[in-house]
């Protein structure tokens, strides 16, 4: 699991549907340079991993960090989550961190062209593709466009939806429009599709790219039932 790091900087989110508009900062952390594998969290195979609830990416993210000797993110009891801000260990990105990091400096709607960086309805032959093969970002992050949506942190509009937890990038399926750095999409902490997967993010000062082993399918298994 490959860490890049992210300086800080300040982001403005943008969301469509309410017409609304609200600028963050963002301090320095690091982010998954890919997106979590089937091999990391099933034990085998070489695609991202997908059909995994908002739910078992933070599972995820608890059993990484007590393998590598860090702090849980979270605090979990059943289906509720506190997300402990003192800890260094894994946890997904805020919407704000994950589109400052897409981003990488860049203030369009993508880092690059469509074709060059993402895998989306006109070129993917219908299907997902294995991570890194189309060009990173500027900051060295793959796939954060196309390919598989990710799970974010952030309630998405708790008043109208509840629980409903941010997810953005786009994935394999979708059309132009919709793989977009300001995209946003909503769904249900429990939900599993095939086309949402996660990448790992942690609060920590910005250093060399470091490489940290994943959590063997028996272990994750152990957390998770």
């Amino acid at each position: 699991m490959r860490m890049v790091p992210i300086p800080p900087g300040s982001v403005t989110l943008t969301d469509r549907r309410t017409e609304r508009s609200w600028t963050v900062d963002v301090p320095e952390f690091e982010l998954g340079a890919l997106a979590v594998t089937q091999e990391q969290f099933l034990g085998s195979g070489e695609l991202p991993v997908v059909e995994v609830s908002w739910l078992d990416a933070v599972r995820f993210c608890n059993t990484l960090s007590e393998q590598d000797g860090l702090p849980p993110a979270y605090r979990l009891a059943g289906d509720e989550v506190e997300w402990d801000r003192s800890s260094t260990g894994y946890r997904l990105p805020t919407e704000a961190e994950w589109e400052h990091a897409c981003r990488a400096g860049t203030d369009g709607p993508r880092y690059g062209e469509l074709d060059e960086i993402a895998w989306y309805e006109g070129n993917s032959g219908g299907r997902l593709h294995p991570p890194g093969e189309k060009r990173p970002n500027a900051w060295g992050a793959y796939d954060l466009l196309g390919n598989a949506w990710d799970w974010c942190w952030d309630l998405y509009d708790p008043a109208v939806y509840g629980e409903y937890r941010v997810l953005k990038g786009g994935g394999w399926a979708d059309e132009h429009w919709s793989v977009r750095v300001s995209v946003r999409r909503r769904s249900h902490p429990t939900f599993r599709v095939d086309d949402v997967g996660f990448r790992v993010a942690r609060s920590s000062q910005a250093g060399p790219v470091r490489t940290v082993r994943s959590p063997t399918r028996t272990e994750f298994a152990c957390r998770t039932t």
